[in-house]
């Protein structure tokens, strides 16, 4: 043991430590490998880290330029509070800008110079009997912060974030990893009572004003008991005539950062000329609707309010329900201007040559309106308008399960830093995304800005389509892999929008399932399909578009004895449709449904064209050409005695295109 305390002498003594020899320059060691920082504290060096935003320097055009900054951003906060008021008090909320964690010391510092001790004995509460606690303080907005920014929060505050080793942001929506339609409601009043399409068939459920402001009041007053609430500010429609501005409250990083993606993003100038909003959604899918107001059925609720331009939501965290919420919104308003409103993709040619893609899930939509020769305006909500086709949204949402870098590249680029990926499973050390795992769901997603596609058209926006075409899965086989379609044809197989898909029966015996989504997208739809049938033939025959169906199902017999068609023959076919080379070809009748088949397409055996070619078995091919003729029919008896335009002679034209036996 030591006796000398710490004092070493140098002289290798083993109880000793040797002396450390340093160079000293005027009593001072220096450490001479960088410059000192410019600060004195941490507090000091964590300031020097952030940057300000520089003011954009982009001539605004608005009224909104001659306002100060100040005035701005108090206008701004005024509008976000005006949003957020219960309709029962008369005034919104207190709000304040920033992270809550940035303005405590502030919001403290500002309090006691308020109420300084000597005036502690006065009652700093008004006397006033309406007011409850939220009032007392005050409610913190991250306004549309950015997607670092919207990472940090996710990170820091949502149990289930992590970044994954793309970059990406893996996020959990909870315990709905899909849409419920059956807790979608619609409030019915006397405008919604005339217009919309209600009753059997239909997507839209009632549900009464005061239903509506019960839930609405239950939403706002949750949100405004939180600490802070993330607030996006941003536009639907890359058509600069039609934009609606929209407002999305909600209560997590993750449902901030799906929007942002999602929706089109303003410039800092759109941003400061805002205003008021067209609608606003409220968010507070973490709280559960009360199961004692009238028209709720489960402790979820989704409810659009289109007098009041309001959409509440209650009881679900999945993300999606706020994108076709959009999406149901735009099928009411747009139609009201003479503008279609569409469930497709869209991409267009080099010669500007649009094509819309129609198709339910499984049809191959996505793959086959993602084509490196062309540029992507869109691949799942569009407008159609008289000045041509424009991209609801500002993102992609793609279905992630059994994704590879080889059947869909520009997918797998796309998901990197700022994509939300909901409810994927990811390896604990590596965070690698395992894709063909479900553990979690069978629906895990990817919402990415637009822009992360390399060959999308920004804007998203282009000329009249020239091609419209109709995808159907057929697991029966008895559909011809490409059909042309006539102008009737073309509305009575949109109005039907089937697929086959392929359930298990009890005995394990796998059948074909015909499924029918009217105009392809039922779940959505507003108006009777009639009508968006209807204004869809005027468009197509007001600027020569053609009409296709093509099937990417089975051939040669159904699911079980006959083989899907293979993805290049359909690639093929769809090329030759842009090409316009189709158009040109030789064509004959099919029996029952009366498609015209073309006899050659480049690049695809001849024999497949006309399935009747295919099955070897020539009497089962009949009988289920039947069996799916039936369908089509006993589907198409609930549109049957709907009056479109003046007399029914549409009407008419539109049955006698379907199947006939």
């Amino acid at each position: 043991m030591a006796t000398n305390g710490g004092k070493g002498n140098g002289n290798g003594n083993g109880n000793t430590l040797p002396k450390i020899q340093t160079k000293k320059s005027d009593e001072i060691c220096h450490d001479d490998s960088a410059p000192p920082v410019k600060a004195c504290t941490l507090d000091e060096l964590h300031s020097l880290q952030k940057k300000k935003s520089s003011v954009p320097t982009t001539p605004n055009a608005s009224a909104a330029a001659a306002f100060s900054d100040d005035d701005r951003q108090k206008q701004q906060l005024q509008s976000i509070s005006a949003s957020l008021a219960s309709l029962t008090r008369e005034t919104g909320p207190k709000v304040v800008k920033g992270d809550p964690s940035a303005t405590k010391k502030a919001e403290t510092q500002q309090a006691a110079a308020a109420h300084p001790k000597h005036h502690s004995h006065h009652n700093v509460v008004p006397t006033n009997l309406n007011i409850s606690d939220s009032a007392l303080k005050s409610t913190h907005i991250l306004y549309n912060l950015s997607p670092a920014e919207l990472y940090e929060q996710a990170i820091k505050f949502e149990k289930g974030s992590f970044i994954t080793s793309s970059g990406a942001l893996a996020t959990l929506s909870g315990a709905k990893t899909g849409r419920s339609p059956r807790d979608k409601r619609i409030v019915k009043d006397e405008t919604t009572v005339q217009d919309l399409w209600w009753g059997k068939g239909s997507p839209n459920i009632e549900m009464d004003e005061h239903s509506f402001l019960v839930n609405r009041e239950r939403a706002v007053d949750y949100l405004c008991s939180l600490e802070k609430v993330f607030v996006n500010d941003q536009f639907l429609n890359w058509d600069p005539k039609n934009r609606i501005k929209v407002r999305i409250v909600s209560a997590r990083a993750y449902h901030s950062l799906f929007m942002h993606n999602m929706c089109i993003r303003p410039t800092p100038d759109e941003l400061d000329a805002f205003g008021t909003p067209d609608f606003t959604i409220y968010n507070a899918g973490q709280f559960p609707c009360n199961r004692y107001t009238h028209y709720m059925t489960s402790s979820t609720s989704i409810d659009i309010n289109l007098s009041r331009t309001e959409m509440v939501i209650l009881g679900t965290q999945y993300a999606g329900e706020m994108k076709k919420g959009l999406f149901s919104l735009m099928h009411y308003l747009m139609p009201k201007r003479g503008i279609l409103s569409l469930h497709s993709g869209c991409n267009m040619g080099k010669d500007g040559d649009v094509a819309l893609f129609f198709g339910l899930s499984g049809t191959g939509k996505t793959t086959l309106s993602t084509d490196h020769n062309r540029f992507l305006i869109g691949d799942d909500e569009h407008c159609w308008s008289e000045d041509g086709v424009s991209n609801i949204e500002g993102g992609c949402y793609a279905k992630c399960i059994d994704l590879s870098r080889e059947k869909e590249p520009d997918i797998w680029n796309a998901i990197k830093f700022g994509t939300v990926l909901e409810n994927v499973v990811f390896e604990e050390h590596t965070r690698e995304v395992d894709y063909s795992d479900k553990s979690v769901t069978e629906n895990t997603r990817a919402a990415y800005p637009i822009e992360y596609i390399p060959n999308a058209m920004i804007p998203c926006v282009g000329p009249h389509p020239k091609n419209v075409i109709l995808l159907a899965c057929d697991a029966f086989g008895v559909l011809p892999p490409v059909s042309r379609l006539s102008m009737s044809q073309t509305m009575y197989h949109f109005i039907s929008g089937y697929t086959a898909l392929v359930a298990g029966t009890e005995d394990g015996i796998k059948e074909p399932t015909a499924t029918f989504s009217a105009c392809f997208g039922a779940a959505f739809i507003m108006l009777h399909p009639t009508k968006y049938a209807a204004m869809l033939a005027e468009k197509m025959k007001k600027h020569g578009a053609t009409g296709w169906l093509v099937n990417t199902g089975w051939s040669g017999g159904s699911y079980g004895s006959g083989s899907r068609i293979k993805l290049a023959y359909t690639r093929e076919m769809i090329n030759s449709i842009h090409s316009g080379a189709l158009l040109r070809a030789n064509y004959t009748k099919t029996d029952v449904f009366g498609f015209e088949i073309p006899a050659q397409v480049e690049g695809v055996p001849s024999e497949i064209l006309d399935p009747v070619n295919t099955w070897s078995d020539k009497k089962a091919y009949k009988e289920t050409l039947l069996k799916l003729g039936g369908l089509f029919k006993k589907n198409f008896e609930g549109f049957v005695n709907y009056k479109i335009g003046a007399d029914s002679k549409l009407t008419e034209e539109i049955l006698a295109a379907g199947p006939n036996f």
